[in-house]
């Protein structure tokens, strides 16, 4: 793999770890980006002997959301269809997908979270929604933060676009599980261990089963809610809030 790629896969035997190597901008969901980790995810699904998926950043924060140096330059056509299809190869990937945050997730990062299968935050990770603060509204990824997290839980989330801690994400379903910061590399290694004492059949099948609903709903409104991303951040407001942002 490239030295300079923005996204890291690393394979070993029964478990695959992809990687967000993008700190430079807080791993922000860059075409790039997001190309790369549907890239990633496919070929690690593709080696018969992955049982398990990991996901994690090389860093503490896991993902600042869209660019919007990107957005306010060349719009998000492109990139918001490329966020649905991200959140469908999570879904329908053959093998379980495990996030591992150890720090804060923003807005489209929100996306990856939801999408998994199972989540394992530490204590210190923070979550936040903050679409609504810059004029835009968290439409293609509420194809799965809505079908995660609690109604009254997304809608304080998505309408506040306040921060919230890990200990609230477990409460409103969008986080499997919080663990003090120093106790998250046992924790993901006991899952780990767990996970690899399937088979490929088992959790295939398992897993077609348990997200059959959410990925009916993908596929039925994955274009209509992109569509509706990408005019929100070409709107006027929308692009005044992001550049202010930007500058600030």
């Amino acid at each position: 793999m490239d030295d300079d790629a923005l996204v890291h896969l690393d394979l070993a035997d029964t478990v695959a770890t992809v990687t967000l190597n993008s700190p430079g901008n807080r791993n922000a969901l860059s075409r790039r980006l997001v190309a790369e980790l549907i890239d990633r995810l496919q070929v690690a699904a593709s080696v018969e002997s992955v049982l398990v998926v990991v996901v994690r950043s090389s860093g503490r924060v896991f993902c600042s959301g869209a660019d919007m140096r990107e957005a306010v330059t060349d719009g998000m056509v492109a990139g918001a269809r490329a966020m649905v299809a991200l959140q469908r190869a999570i879904v329908a990937l053959p093998v379980p997908v495990l996030v591992r945050l150890d720090g804060p997730v923003r807005a489209g990062g929100l996306g990856i979270v939801a999408a998994a299968d199972v989540v394992v935050a530490a204590e210190s990770a923070t979550f936040a929604l903050t679409e609504a603060r810059l004029g835009l509204a968290a439409a293609t990824i509420s194809l799965t933060v809505q079908a995660r997290m609690t109604p009254r839980g997304a809608a304080l989330a998505a309408l506040s676009g306040a921060p919230f801690g890990a200990a609230e994400a477990v409460e409103r379903g969008l986080v499997t599980t919080v663990v003090a910061d120093d106790a998250v590399d046992a924790t993901v290694a006991g899952l780990i261990a767990e996970f690899v004492q399937t088979t490929r059949q088992g959790v295939r099948e398992t897993k077609t089963l348990l997200n059959a609903d959410l990925l009916a709903r993908i596929d039925s409104r994955g274009e209509q809610l992109a569509a509706a991303s990408a005019r929100l951040f070409g709107s006027p407001e929308a692009r005044a809030a992001m550049s202010a942002f930007l500058q600030g």
